[in-house]
């Protein structure tokens, strides 16, 4: 089995992404609570959607924040969700879709910048 470093952070400045998954993350519960309110069932997908996107969020900025080996593996799923989330609110016109999308657009593009980080096992 190869020796893996655990102890290595990431060697570049990560503040941007953490911005980017904060942002999407709140945008995302924003999104959600507001389909959630409107009572509208057509909005199910959405809102699902954007919890699942929020929740990676939250676990991509832990991953961040500690500078964890492992924050490429996270970015790269956030990066995944975060486009299906902006291709989900880009269907609605409410205005916090549009929010959520653009916010899930900028979180996609800066995961994308260190999903190729990844951790070899």
């Amino acid at each position: 089995m190869p020796t893996v470093n655990r102890l290595t952070p990431p060697s570049e400045d990560l503040s941007a992404c953490i911005a980017a998954c904060e942002a999407a993350r709140r945008a995302c519960e924003n999104c959600a609570a507001e389909d959630a309110r409107d009572g509208d069932p057509m909005m199910a997908a959405c809102i699902l959607i954007n919890l699942d996107c929020a929740a990676i969020c939250s676990a991509t900025l832990g991953a961040l924040a500690r500078g964890s080996v492992h924050h490429g593996d996270f970015c790269a799923l956030c990066a995944h969700v975060c486009t299906a989330c902006a291709e989900e609110c880009g269907k609605h016109d409410h205005e916090h879709c549009i929010r959520c999308r653009e916010a899930c657009k900028l979180c996609a593009e800066a995961c994308k910048q260190h999903a190729g980080e990844r951790h070899a096992m």
